[in-house]
């Protein structure tokens, strides 16, 4: 795979709940991510929806996903321009549902962001790439699994399935 996006942060603190990306009430209107996308972190962000653009980041600190299995919060975030996700740590179902649906979780030191600084992200083959172009900094990134890179490079689950026929090839 090789994927490469630049854009603003969008600074998150720790334990970020999937309620908070997307509140749960909100799915009972529609699973559109489409629709449902001017309504991300509105309750601990506002504003959030108004201001992203096609290849921010949202970067936050620990568990982030935590909550329910909701897997229209990552896909609402990728119907609005978000593919990467720095955090320090990611909840397993939200770091499985991320690389399910092709949304890239990357597990780093992000202390020394701040809303508003320019990230580029560069994954090229087994290299991953972070870097703060504001404070014109790296910031080292946990390498992705080689199952993980896999289901990142055909685009998800779905696709790897439909290319294989099946999860795991004969």
């Amino acid at each position: 795979m090789e994927f490469r996006t630049e854009g603003s942060v969008h600074r998150l603190g720790d334990d970020i709940n999937t309620d908070h990306i997307i509140s749960s009430s909100r799915k009972k209107e529609t699973l559109d991510p489409h629709r449902l996308k001017e309504f991300l972190f509105e309750v601990s962000k506002p504003g959030f929806a108004a201001a992203v653009n096609e290849g921010d980041v949202v970067v936050a600190g620990a568990n982030f996903g935590c909550g329910s299995a909701m897997e229209v919060a990552v896909t609402t975030l990728i119907a609005s321009g978000i593919h990467v996700i720095l955090a320090r740590s990611f909840a397993r179902t939200y770091y499985r549902n991320a690389l399910n649906n092709g949304l890239i979780p990357l597990e780093c030191d992000v202390s020394d962001t701040r809303d508003g600084d320019r990230i580029e992200v560069v994954v090229s083959g087994v290299d991953v790439r972070v870097t703060n172009l504001t404070r014109r900094t790296c910031i080292p990134t946990k390498a992705l699994p080689p199952t993980a890179r896999e289901l990142l490079d055909v685009g998800g689950i779905v696709p790897l399935i439909r290319g294989r026929g099946a999860l795991c090839p004969s």
